[in-house]
C-alpha cells in the first residue's frame, strides 16, 4: 500500500480557534486505491481536519498538495472541483425529493429551460447500477432505508468529485447486513483507484476494511500505521494516550457488594443503538463504564434515563417493575443525569448560576409549585459553598464560568433533587486539574453517603480508582464486567481491544 501514488497530502496543518489549538502540525497522506481510517476520541481534531481538507476552514499554517502540486482549497465547491467529496454521518440529502433529484440537484440536465426528468432518471439508474443498487429513482428518497440513502450520498459524492471520498461515521446507523453492503461498495471504489478516508469508532470495522490508520489525539497525530501491522491493543493505547499499566490501585477493592440491588435493568436494549444488556446497581455502588467513543456508553445512559425508548427489557426499582418512557419518569424515580456535552445538553448559558441549579428541582415539583426567590437563593448558596463553585455572584450567567465550575453547577442541579441513582457521563472531560480532583472527590463522597452512581469515562485510571465494578462496552454491546482485584487498567484495555469471542483472564 505504501507504494501507491499519493493523491492528497496535508503537511504541518495547524488550526486554532480563539486560543484553542484544534490541530497542531498534523500530517495526513491519502493514497490512490486505499481506505485510510481516521480515528480519535471526542475533541481529537478529526472534524477540524476534515473541514480543512474540504475548504470549510482555512488552516493557520501548513501546506496541502494534490498529485504532488501545492493546492489551496478555497471552499467546499472548490474541493469538489478538485475531486474531494464528503459524506457526513447525518446524510445531507433531501428526503422529500426523488432519488434522481438528490443525485443531480444543482446540476440537473435541462431541455428548453426545464429539467429533463427522463434523461436525469436514466442517468440516475445508470449511476446507481454501478453500486448494484436497482431502485425506483423517481420515488422520494424517504421511502428507502438509511443504508440506501448512504449509498445514494456516496454515489452523488463520487460522481461530483471522483478522486477522494471522505466518509464520516458511515456505519453509525447501519446494521450488520447494511454495513456489508456498504463495505462491498467501498471495495469496488478502492479498486477504481479512489482514496477513501473512513472515520469510525468501530475498531473491528477498521481491521475489516481499512489499509492504513491515523490516530489523532488532542489535535496531534498520535501515530500512522499499516492496519495489518498494528495490534488492536496498541491501537487502543494510541487512542487513549497511554500504554498498558500493570495495576492501578482501586480504593473500593475491599468494599463488600450490597446484598440488595435497588436498581435492576434486564434485557434493556435499543435497535441500532445498544444491544440488550443486564445491569444491577445497589446503593453505595459506583459502576464504572469503560469503552471507546461510539461503543454504546452514552446510548446506555440515554436508555436508563428515558431519553431514548428501549425496544426490549424491563426495569425495576426496589424490586417493583417500572416503566421509564421519558426523563420525567426517571426523575420521578429518583434518577439524575449529568450529560457528556454540558454546553449543549447541560447548561442554559444565558441563565444565571442560581437558575441553572434550581432547574431540575423546579421541574420535579411542577411549575404550579414555584420555588420562591428566597428558596432559590438559599439552595444556590448552599451548593455553591458545598461544591466550591467559583463565581462572584449566583446571578452571573453560567456561560461566563469555567468548564469545571459549569460541571459543578450541573452536579448541584441534580443533587438538589436528592437523587438515589446518579448517572455521570464524562464528568471530568475538559476541566482543569484542580476541578478534576474535586469532581473525583465528590464521586467518592456521594458513594460513601449511599448514592448509587454510574460513571462513564474515557479516563481508565479514574474508573479503576473509584469503581466498585467496571462494565466494558465495545461495538454497541456490553462485553464484560470486572470486580475486586480484576479492576485494572490492563484488563480493561485488553477487554476493549479483544477480538470477538476472545477472553482475557
Amino acid at each position: 500500500m505504501t507504494d501507491h501514488p499519493v493523491l492528497l497530502a496535508a503537511r504541518g496543518i495547524c488550526k486554532s480557534f480563539i486560543g484553542f489549538q484544534a490541530l497542531d502540525t498534523v500530517d495526513l497522506t491519502i493514497r490512490q486505491g486505499e481506505i485510510h481510517a481516521l480515528l480519535g476520541e471526542n475533541g481529537a481534531g478529526k472534524s477540524t481536519l476534515i473541514k480543512v481538507l474540504t475548504g470549510v476552514h482555512q488552516p493557520d499554517s501548513g501546506v496541502m498538495e494534490l498529485d504532488g502540486q501545492p493546492v489551496h482549497v478555497r471552499d467546499t465547491l472548490h474541493a469538489q472541483h478538485l475531486g474531494i467529496g464528503t459524506v457526513y454521518q447525518e446524510v445531507n440529502l433531501l428526503p422529500n425529493m426523488s432519488v434522481a433529484d438528490n443525485l443531480f440537484v444543482g446540476r440537473q440536465p435541462m431541455r428548453f429551460g426545464f429539467i429533463d426528468r427522463r434523461r436525469m432518471e436514466k442517468r440516475a439508474q445508470q449511476l446507481l447500477s454501478q453500486y448494484d443498487l436497482h431502485i425506483d429513482v423517481s420515488s422520494d428518497l424517504s421511502r428507502y432505508s438509511v443504508a440506501v440513502q448512504q449509498l445514494v450520498a456516496i454515489a452523488r459524492a463520487v460522481d461530483m468529485s471522483g478522486r477522494i471520498l471522505i466518509l464520516d461515521e458511515p456505519t453509525a446507523s447501519l446494521d450488520r447486513h447494511e454495513t456489508e453492503i456498504l463495505f462491498a461498495t467501498l471495495r469496488r471504489l478502492k479498486e477504481r483507484g479512489l482514496g477513501i478516508v473512513f472515520i469510525t469508532h468501530f475498531l473491528d470495522q477498521v481491521y475489516e476494511i481499512c489499509d492504513r490508520v491515523t490516530v489523532l489525539r488532542n489535535g496531534k497525530v498520535a501515530g500512522t500505521e499499516l492496519t495489518s501491522q498494528l495490534p488492536k491493543i496498541e491501537l487502543v493505547s494510541l487512542m487513549l494516550g497511554r500504554a498498558l499499566a500493570a495495576v492501578t490501585h482501586n480504593v473500593r477493592r475491599d468494599r463488600p457488594e450490597p446484598e440488595k440491588k435497588q436498581f435492576s435493568f434486564k434485557g434493556m436494549g435499543r435497535n441500532r443503538s445498544v444491544a440488550p444488556f443486564d445491569l444491577d446497581i445497589g446503593e453505595g455502588e459506583v459502576i464504572g463504564m469503560a469503552g471507546l467513543l461510539g461503543s454504546g456508553r452514552t446510548e446506555t445512559a440515554r436508555l436508563l434515563f428515558g431519553i431514548d425508548s428501549a425496544d426490549s427489557g424491563q426495569a425495576a426499582v426496589d424490586g417493583v417493575p417500572v416503566r421509564i418512557r421519558s426523563p420525567q419518569d426517571a426523575v420521578a424515580l429518583g434518577f439524575g443525569l449529568c450529560p457528556e456535552d454540558r454546553k449543549t445538553d447541560g447548561i442554559i448559558g444565558d441563565l444565571s448560576v442560581r437558575e441553572n441549579i434550581v432547574l431540575a428541582l423546579q421541574a420535579q415539583k411542577g411549575w404550579f409549585k414555584r420555588l420562591s426567590r428566597k428558596q432559590q437563593v438559599a439552595l444556590a448558596d448552599k451548593f455553591v459553598k458545598a461544591l466550591d463553585i467559583r463565581t462572584t455572584d449566583i446571578e452571573k450567567p453560567i456561560k461566563f464560568l469555567s468548564g469545571g465550575n459549569q460541571q459543578k453547577v450541573i452536579l448541584a442541579r441534580w443533587l438538589a433533587t436528592n437523587p438515589r441513582f446518579l448517572i455521570l457521563d464524562e464528568p471530568t472531560r475538559g476541566i482543569d486539574v484542580g476541578a478534576h480532583a474535586e469532581i473525583i472527590a465528590l464521586i467518592n463522597q456521594l458513594c460513601d453517603n449511599g448514592m448509587a452512581l454510574l460513571v462513564i469515562s474515557s479516563e481508565i485510571e479514574e474508573i479503576v480508582a473509584y469503581s466498585t465494578r467496571v462494565v466494558v462496552l465495545r461495538d454497541r454491546a456490553h462485553r464484560g464486567e470486572f470486580t475486586g482485584d480484576d479492576i485494572t487498567t490492563t484488563k480493561i484495555m485488553q477487554k476493549i481491544a479483544a477480538e470477538p469471542g476472545e477472553v482475557h483472564a
